[in-house]
């Protein structure tokens, strides 16, 4: 199963370091990891997207913990929240294929960022779920270059 961790962490160098490191000298595979500025421009919030058992999960939990730069931790996972993805998608559009690509992103409430003679760059922001729907749809058109910011994540309320 996987878990949704927020962990607000002090904002200085080094901070990711030490908690991809703590993940890595565990062999805990990283899905998704996010690190941005909150309101307080002295902290980051880190969202970790992590597979594992609740067994691994509380491991993992008490060992962030321990980490000096951990201000708190929160297992998102049995709680209420909202969380949201990012894609920018480079696929092939010729002139005969635009108009379908056109119509799929907007039903996902994408935008077209950029569009070339044979290329569209496709931003569509949702859920995990949603990003994975977009992209299914575009495979037939051949998908030739994707980014995705991975998933951050706010607890409800």
């Amino acid at each position: 199963m996987y878990h949704t961790i927020s962990v607000l962490v002090e904002n200085h160098f080094g901070v990711l370091t030490s908690i991809s490191g703590l993940f890595a000298s565990r062999a805990y595979n990283i899905q998704s990891l996010t690190v941005g500025p909150t309101e307080d421009k002295t902290v980051s919030r880190m969202t970790i997207v992590v597979e594992g058992d609740d067994k691994i999960i509380d491991q993992v939990k008490k060992q962030l913990n321990k980490l000096i730069d951990t201000l708190k931790v929160i297992d998102l996972t049995n709680e209420e929240y909202v969380d949201r993805e990012i894609a920018l998608i480079k696929v092939e559009a010729g002139v005969n294929e635009r108009s379908e690509i056109f119509q799929v992103t907007d039903v996902f409430r994408g935008n077209v960022v950029d569009i070339s003679h044979s290329i569209m760059t496709i931003e569509v922001t949702g859920t995990t779920k949603k990003i994975n729907a977009f992209i299914d749809l575009l495979k037939p058109f051949k998908i030739k270059e994707m980014v995705r910011t991975g998933r951050i994540a706010l607890g409800r309320g």
